[in-house]
């Protein structure tokens, strides 16, 4: 059997995607299966399990090659993940049998005759694992719960412990990773830079900051940094999507925004503090035992809900964050 699996989305979805791909080798174990994603997840590929072959879409540029790539080939079975224009099509060129997405692109006028068999799965009732284990039901698959992977080499570990020795650190350190790519979500330099020196002052832990190298967010890590009683190490840039990783699995202590990093901690069991505010964290958080997940405007802790009520990170408070930390470390 044949298995193309089309996930376009970001970093985190792919992650979450992994759960998903390890169910189908269990349930499969002499398929094929082929992974597509887009060209900004390309460098996470070599941690992601349980695919035999590889197909990254360029964002930019021609997909031309791409195409006819496809359309020389012959599936048994794709599942979309996306649902949009781009991976509707590709969905086609695959020639599957089986052409299998959410229910949910109906909601569009034309994508639904590019499929021939749509699940059920509400977006807003589910956390976002197993709303993308759902999509396997139709295979006989029915899981819930799976906790998401990743498999990194000794490579990508040793890379990530040379910045760590280079930068001094010894013994237990801190990854935080301040910035997201909506500007919107960022909480205040000056509050980020109250917890790192209380994590480095109070608790004696070095504190890494990790980060892209967008100007926005280099401009966001630049502020935090300034406002520091204690400095802290700046590994943003320095290493690609497999060095980030080992660095949180390494970590004592990941604190994060709700990006992808939220769910390399997830795959890596690492402790983690992950701060909610404009997403809700009822479809997103880490379900794994060393995962505290704050979220804006509820100090109470309550159980999360589909319901949501959008709040500015503002409304979290820092010594909530502190608070936090100091349950888990």
């Amino acid at each position: 059997m044949k298995i193309l699996v089309l996930q376009l989305k970001r970093i985190g979805d792919l992650i979450l995607t992994t759960p998903p791909l390890l169910a189908l080798r269990e349930r499969f174990p002499e398929a094929h299966i082929s992974l597509c994603v887009m060209d900004g997840c390309a460098g996470l590929l070599p941690a992601i399990p349980a695919v035999d072959e590889v197909i990254v879409v360029r964002r930019r540029g021609s997909n031309v090659g791409l195409w006819a790539r496809l359309a020389l080939r012959q599936f048994d079975v794709c599942l979309d993940y996306t649902g949009n224009d781009r991976s509707a099509l590709l969905s086609v060129l695959s020639k599957a049998s089986r052409r299998i997405a959410f229910q949910w692109v109906e909601k569009s006028s034309h994508r639904p005759v590019f499929y021939n068999e749509l699940v059920d799965s509400s977006v807003r009732d589910n956390h976002t694992v197993d709303h993308y284990l759902d999509l396997l039901r139709p295979l006989g698959i029915v899981v819930r719960g799976t906790p998401v992977t990743l498999c990194l080499d000794a490579a990508a570990r040793e890379r990530a412990a040379v910045l760590v020795r280079e930068a001094g650190i010894e013994g237990s350190y801190v990854v935080v990773h301040p910035g997201t790519a909506r500007i919107e979500k960022y909480w205040e330099p000056e509050r980020w830079a109250t917890v790192i020196d209380h994590v480095q002052g109070t608790l004696g832990l070095a504190c890494v900051l990790t980060g892209s190298t967008e100007t926005y967010e280099q401009q966001h890590l630049g502020a935090i940094k300034k406002a520091l009683r204690t400095p802290a190490r700046d590994f943003s840039g320095k290493g690609d999507l497999l060095v980030l990783g080992a660095l949180i699995e390494s970590a004592t202590l990941l604190l994060s925004m709700d990006s992808a990093p939220v769910h390399f901690g997830a795959a890596f069991c690492t402790p983690q503090v992950s701060l909610y505010g404009l997403t809700n964290p009822y479809h997103w958080h880490p379900r794994h035992g060393k995962a505290i997940t704050l979220l804006a405007g509820d100090p109470e802790g309550s159980p999360f809900s589909p319901r949501f009520i959008r709040k500015p990170l503002s409304d979290l408070s820092t010594q909530r964050v502190i608070d936090a930390i100091g349950s888990l470390v």
